[in-house]
C-alpha cells in the first residue's frame, strides 16, 4: 500500500488480514509513538495534543488504532492485548520506524512494555500516562462482582460499562485469559530504558500505587514517577497536557 502524506490516514494489513489504520508525520527522530488505551482511538485528545506538539517542533510523530479501534477493522470482542500488541508491531513495521520514543496511555501503557520487549533496540525511551499493565489481573478480575463472575463461567462474557464508557462493552474469558499470559509485573522487567511515569492520584481506573509497583518492577535505575495530586485516569487538562508535552521534551533531549 502507498505511504501515505503527512496526517492522511494509512493502512497496513494485520497478520490476521484486518485493515490498521494509522497517521505519521515526518520530521526529526526519534519517532515519537503515541498508543492509546483500551476502547480509545488515535483521534483522541492526547493523541492530538502531542500530534500538533510534535508538528510544531518538526518532530516524527505517529499514532494508530489497533483492530476494533477506531479506523480499523476488526471485532472488538475479538481483541486481546497480545493481538493489540502484534497490530503495534505490524504497523511499527510497515513504517520502519527507528529509533523511537514510546508514549502509552492507560491499556497502551502495557502495550507499550510489551512493544519495548519485543524490539528493544529501536526504544529509545518510555512515557506512561496512568499506564495499567496486568488491568485484566489486577483491576478487572478483582473487582467483578459474584453475578459478573457467574455470567463469565456460564457464557463466556459479561458486560461492563464504566464512568468514560457508559454504553459498556463485552468482556470475555477468552480477553481475560490472554491478559494473564501477558503480565509483565510478575518478574524483573529487562527494560534499561530512560521512563517517565505520569499518574493521577484520583484516578479511579488505575489506583496511583500501579505507578510505583512498574517503576520497581523496571530494572532501568532511570524512572521517574509523577504524581499529579488531583489528577484523574484521562489526564487531559490543559495543565496535564501539559506536563505530558514537558516530560516529552525532556526525553527527547536526552536521547
Amino acid at each position: 500500500m502507498p505511504q501515505p502524506k503527512d496526517n492522511s490516514l494509512g493502512w497496513v494489513r494485520s497478520e490476521d488480514g484486518c485493515l490498521l489504520a494509522y497517521k505519521k508525520q515526518s520530521g526529526l527522530k526519534p519517532w515519537v509513538i503515541f498508543l492509546g488505551g483500551f476502547r480509545s482511538d488515535m483521534e483522541g485528545l492526547k493523541a492530538q495534543y502531542l500530534a500538533k506538539w510534535c508538528e510544531s517542533k518538526g518532530r516524527a510523530f505517529l499514532r494508530l488504532d489497533y483492530s476494533a479501534h477506531g479506523k480499523s477493522e476488526g471485532v472488538f470482542d475479538q481483541g486481546s492485548i497480545s493481538r493489540w500488541t502484534t497490530d503495534t508491531l505490524t504497523v511499527l513495521r510497515e513504517i520502519g520506524t527507528e529509533p523511537c520514543v514510546l508514549v502509552g496511555s492507560s491499556m497502551g501503557g502495557w502495550i507499550m512494555l510489551r512493544v519495548a520487549l519485543a524490539i528493544s533496540q529501536q526504544v529509545k525511551g518510555l512515557i506512561g500516562i496512568a499506564a495499567a499493565p496486568d488491568f485484566t489481573r489486577s483491576l478487572v478480575s478483582r473487582e467483578l462482582t459474584s453475578a459478573q463472575k457467574a455470567s463469565l463461567r456460564e457464557t463466556g462474557k459479561v458486560k461492563l460499562s464504566s464512568e468514560y464508557d457508559p454504553v459498556g462493552f463485552d468482556l470475555t474469558q477468552a480477553f481475560i485469559d490472554d491478559g494473564e499470559s501477558c503480565c509483565v509485573l510478575d518478574k524483573p522487567l529487562p527494560i534499561n530504558l530512560p521512563v517517565n511515569l505520569i499518574q493521577g492520584c484520583k484516578d479511579a481506573e488505575v489506583p496511583w500505587e500501579t505507578a510505583l509497583h512498574l517503576a520497581d518492577a523496571l530494572e532501568s535505575q532511570d524512572v521517574n514517577v509523577q504524581l499529579i495530586k488531583d489528577g484523574d485516569h484521562r489526564l487531559s487538562s490543559p495543565s496535564q497536557l501539559k506536563l505530558i508535552e514537558i516530560a516529552l521534551e525532556h526525553l527527547l533531549a536526552r536521547v
